[in-house]
């Protein structure tokens, strides 16, 4: 996270507009992207490439109607865990089909997992079963009710 932060302050303001309008819609045009952003087409494709020659974007994705409909009810589920076994619990918990991600955190929770389940019984039956994993101390599981991400319109 701090690595992140350190090179969006390597960013100008520019790149970050750009990089904020193709989060919105990865598949902007780039005529779009420089009307929005007030440049000139070759400006905007160059910046791109450039970002993508640094690294500064890796990659672009597609999210699918299959993406929320095969998993429907998601949750949150954060964790405390004990002692030195986090990479043995990571690896347990990532065997799961319904841990859609681990992320390592700070503060009072050591782990926060995204998961994602048919059915609520499904969901129930993954938060037992993680509960149950050696050296998970306590959860928090939150329901995710909706999801709004930022327009694809720029």
């Amino acid at each position: 996270m701090w690595g992140e932060a350190a090179r969006m302050t390597q960013l100008d303001d520019t790149d970050q507009r750009l990089i904020a309008a193709l989060r919105r819609d990865g598949r902007a045009a780039v005529s779009d992207l420089a009307a929005h952003l007030g440049l000139s087409r070759a400006t905007v494709r160059a910046r791109i490439e450039r970002l993508i020659a640094r690294g500064e974007i890796s990659g672009f994705t597609v999210l699918t109607r299959a993406d929320a409909t095969e998993a429907p009810v998601r949750g949150l589920m954060m964790l405390a865990i004990e002692g030195q076994g986090t990479q043995r619990i990571v690896t347990r918990l990532l065997g799961l089909p319904q841990v859609q991600a681990v992320h390592t955190t700070n503060g009072q929770w050591d782990l926060i997992l995204e998961l994602g389940a048919r059915s609520l019984p499904e969901l129930d039956e993954t938060i037992l079963a993680i509960r149950r994993v050696e050296g998970v101390l306590r959860t928090e599981t939150s329901l995710q009710l909706s999801t709004r991400r930022p327009s694809a319109r720029l």
